[in-house]
């Protein structure tokens, strides 16, 4: 809010300044001072979810627009430009915001979980997950979520919308975020180790919630029951025991599943596909549970390990 009431004050100043020293303006001119000032009104909320680090349906245009707009109604000419992309943004701030993208530098670090932001307005957004606020609700399923911009990446679990596309495999993501961490695969850039088994990630979240698994750190609990989850992502499946919320609807038969990996399993059963097989009699399965059950009755019941 202080960032949105510092560009009022300039913005005052700047019209200010205009009516009172442009004599050769007309009244449309003055009009016009008016009318920009409703404008950017409009946009200071588009402004904040971008400073906060709210992504909307896709923060980077959402970003692109806001200073294009910016620049074309005040004059300002975009003076800074990255020197990896190309992009040129107004103020040396906001550069070095951007930047964040090609660095992969969070600073903004959760003090609950260690999760780790870009921008410290998404850190406040965050929190709210351990605080159990959320102000946005889904119309088809009644889930809850803490932000308008998740809350429309959450529709797209409904109408299967994917409008981020690798354009090197044409693999598709809803979250653009998510397609950033897949290009890591084509360019290779896998910079983050676990120190305890090696195993490297594109991600450093996803290397903190590795970590967790060697040290049994749980920090996300459920409010229902007290079972504590690894990650906000189990946490969330596994609120759906207690909400009867199954977002993973098949397209073929309308059967809904409260795991979207169960719903991938389910497929099978109308495309056939039996990619789990037995390699003491060559039996095929939809599913390694299944596969895993079979596998039993070579073994007289006892547990098999399957490599």
């Amino acid at each position: 809010m202080e960032i949105i009431k510092e560009e009022r004050e300039d913005v005052k100043i700047e019209d200010t300044f205009r009516v009172k020293h442009e004599d050769t303006e007309t009244h449309t001119d003055m009009m016009e001072v008016k009318g920009e000032s409703q404008d950017l009104n409009q946009t200071e909320e588009q402004y904040h979810d971008f400073r906060s680090g709210e992504k909307s349906l896709n923060c980077s245009e959402t970003e692109k627009t806001f200073f294009e707009k910016r620049a074309q109604k005040t004059g300002t000419r975009k003076c800074f430009t990255c020197q990896q992309c190309g992009r040129s943004l107004s103020e040396k701030r906001n550069l070095k915001i951007h930047m964040n993208i090609h660095t992969g530098e969070k600073p903004f670090t959760c003090d609950h979980c260690g999760k780790s932001f870009t921008h410290q307005g998404t850190l406040y957004t965050h929190k709210s997950l351990h605080t159990g606020e959320k102000t946005y609700t889904c119309k088809l399923c009644g889930k809850t979520l803490n932000r308008k911009g998740n809350l429309q990446t959450h529709m797209r679990t409904h109408t299967g919308e994917k409008p981020f596309t690798c354009d090197q495999c044409g693999k598709s993501f809803t979250r653009k975020e998510s397609l950033n961490n897949h290009m890591r695969i084509h360019s290779k850039e896998s910079c983050y180790a676990c120190h305890q088994c090696g195993k490297r990630f594109i991600d450093s979240n996803h290397l903190k919630n590795h970590i967790m698994t060697h040290t049994g750190e749980k920090p996300f609990m459920c409010h229902h029951c007290g079972m504590s989850c690894a990650n906000n992502t189990n946490l969330e499946v596994h609120l759906r025991v207690h909400t009867g919320e199954k977002p993973f609807t098949c397209q073929q038969c309308g059967k809904s599943f409260s795991r979207k990996e169960s719903l991938k399993n389910h497929m099978r059963v109308h495309t056939g596909e039996r990619p789990y097989t037995c390699k003491q009699c060559g039996k095929s399965f939809i599913n390694k549970g299944t596969r895993y059950t079979h596998m039993r009755t070579h073994t007289g019941g006892k547990l098999f390990t399957y490599l």
